[in-house]
């Protein structure tokens, strides 16, 4: 679904990407973990085409997207649920989520399916209220099923327990694991809780200084050197 290769990338004289190389493979969830700092949201600004890349390549499902913009790396089927959610807060929830909608193509029909309200069943019951009214996990859920409405073939999501209650943290893992369990989707999660991450990924890659220091599959997880990557 996803290849990334060699990608390099800089921040003023400062190399903030170091030659990483990944993959995503359709039905699979790849864990991204690192300290806060490490280049994690970089990476994924660079994957969504928010960020440029200096060297290296991206495809998506065989496509070479290294320079798309992000309109067309989303039309063509990646959903970025960034850090901090950034739903429109004067918008209602019904807005927030057709606003998703809003690559497809002009004679689709812009209509929200009932799958997006079982897998987020609070949301139905919010259309009406303004997005920033709703509570952080909420707007979590939010963020989630606007990605989502684009029915991708690959969701980027970038911390998405960050500041978020317990019980929310739950139903997103519930809504995770259900998608990967679906395997029509490829899911990227960059996580700073480890637990939360090793409960759903599949594979993992652990960045430090911008470059890959560690990567396997979810039976490696629980290796010391990936702990020591990881604690402060």
């Amino acid at each position: 679904m996803l290849n990334v290769h060699n990608i390099n990338q800089y921040y003023g004289g400062s190399h903030t990407l170091r030659g990483i190389s990944l993959s995503v493979r359709q039905g699979e969830c790849l864990a991204l973990l690192g300290r806060n700092g490490v280049g994690k949201t970089t990476l994924l600004k660079c994957l969504m085409g928010v960020l440029p890349v200096a060297s290296g390549g991206i495809e998506l499902a065989g496509a070479d997207i290294t320079r798309m913009a992000p309109h067309q790396r989303a039309a063509l089927g990646i959903a970025y649920v960034p850090q901090g959610r950034e739903i429109f807060a004067r918008l209602t929830v019904e807005e927030n989520i057709l606003m998703g909608m809003a690559g497809k193509p002009a004679s689709s029909a812009r209509r929200i399916k009932e799958d997006v309200f079982e897998l987020f069943p609070v949301l139905k019951t919010m259309l009406a209220r303004r997005g920033g009214d709703l509570s952080g996990g909420q707007q979590q859920q939010l963020a989630i099923a606007r990605a989502l409405v684009q029915e991708p073939r690959l969701i980027i999501l970038d911390e998405p327990t960050e500041g978020i209650q317990p019980s929310i943290i739950k139903d997103i893992a519930k809504v995770i694991r259900l998608l990967r369990e679906r395997g029509d989707i490829g899911i990227l999660l960059c996580e700073q809780y480890f637990d939360f991450a090793r409960g759903l990924a599949d594979r993992f890659i652990v960045l430090s200084r911008g470059e890959v220091v560690a990567q396997g599959d979810r039976t490696e997880m629980d290796g010391d050197d990936v702990r020591r990557h990881l604690s402060v």
